[in-house]
């Protein structure tokens, strides 16, 4: 049997992480991202798909790709967290647990980016920890979908 599988999607402007406002986005690249999360995933028994885009548009139809065919979603959103209803729609369609990610604490910075449309349809949120959210998210990910049980293990 494969493991679940968990999409990983990101928003804009993630591509430039590591070189984009450090002192609030630390120095790691999404290429770093990418390889934490493969490296934890492949320890809780995930698969994952992980994925990033400037585009609205491309972010909505990948959520809705994930219905029937993903276990759940691991997402940060960025710049569409504040903005998008259609992307807070698409992932309540998908009927799947959503793990909300945020590498600093959205609720210390500008009020502005405080609301969440995002977390409306989020089982959780994990805000301020920098890209150590992610490893966290797909530890919880993994609770949700069941692969952290022990009895499991044959």
């Amino acid at each position: 049997m494969s493991p679940p599988l968990v999409v990983v999607l990101n928003g804009p402007n993630l591509n430039l992480l590591g070189m984009r406002e450090p002192e609030k986005y630390g120095t790691a690249t999404l290429d770093d991202v990418e390889a934490l999360c493969a490296e934890v995933a492949e320890g809780l028994g995930l698969a994952i798909d992980f994925r990033q885009t400037n585009g609205e548009g491309e972010l909505i139809t990948w959520v809705q790709e994930c219905r029937g065919r993903a276990a759940g979603i691991v997402i940060n959103p960025a710049g569409y967290t504040t903005t998008s209803i259609g992307l807070m729609d698409a992932l309540l369609a998908v009927d799947l647990p959503v793990i909300e990610v945020h590498i600093t604490n959205i609720h210390r910075r500008e009020e502005f980016r405080q609301h969440s449309f995002v977390s409306k349809a989020a089982t959780g949120v994990i805000a301020g920890l920098g890209v150590q959210g992610y490893a966290l998210a797909l530890e919880a990910m993994a609770g949700l979908v069941g692969t952290d049980d022990p009895d499991d293990e044959a």
